[in-house]
């Protein structure tokens, strides 16, 4: 694991960094909404890549494999998501190695880490998260007209 992304991300105070073919770039969006942008939007820039991230669940290890990373950094990293790195043969390391993730406001788990539950396969946790997104930009949309 490159140091310098790592590093990067403790002093930027950011959410992720991801590298890939000598660029670097950092994100600060909440929770995987970074990781769904570069899967819609800029896939490329993941095939390859080395991301660091604040917090890795199943969630995010599953779009991580779908998106190609090949290894990745937390500073968090959920017990749930070790079947999908090792499964994709993405490299990992951790601060802190946790039995789930839990949203900062108690004892639950992570709502998207129970959207991902059944999931046992990359792309099926990011088929669910897809079918999730959708739900709640409808949702969206609907409660603005």
């Amino acid at each position: 694991m490159n140091q310098d992304i790592i590093d990067l991300l403790h002093r930027e105070r950011c959410s992720l960094v991801v590298s890939n073919q000598g660029r670097v770039r950092t994100f600060n969006k909440k929770g995987v909404r970074d990781l769904e942008f570069l899967l819609e939007h800029e896939p490329q820039f993941l095939r390859g890549a080395v991301i660091a991230d604040k917090v890795i669940g199943k969630a995010a290890a599953g779009m991580a494999a779908v998106g190609g990373v090949t290894e990745i950094y937390a500073e968090v990293l959920s017990r749930k998501a070790l079947p999908i790195l090792d499964k994709n043969h993405i490299k990992y390391s951790w601060a802190t190695l946790v039995d789930a993730i839990v949203i900062p406001e108690g004892d639950n788990r992570c709502p998207l880490e129970q959207i991902v539950a059944p999931a046992t396969t990359a792309s099926e946790v990011w088929t669910l998260l897809k079918r999730h997104f959708a739900e709640m930009q409808s949702r969206r949309g609907s409660a603005q007209a």
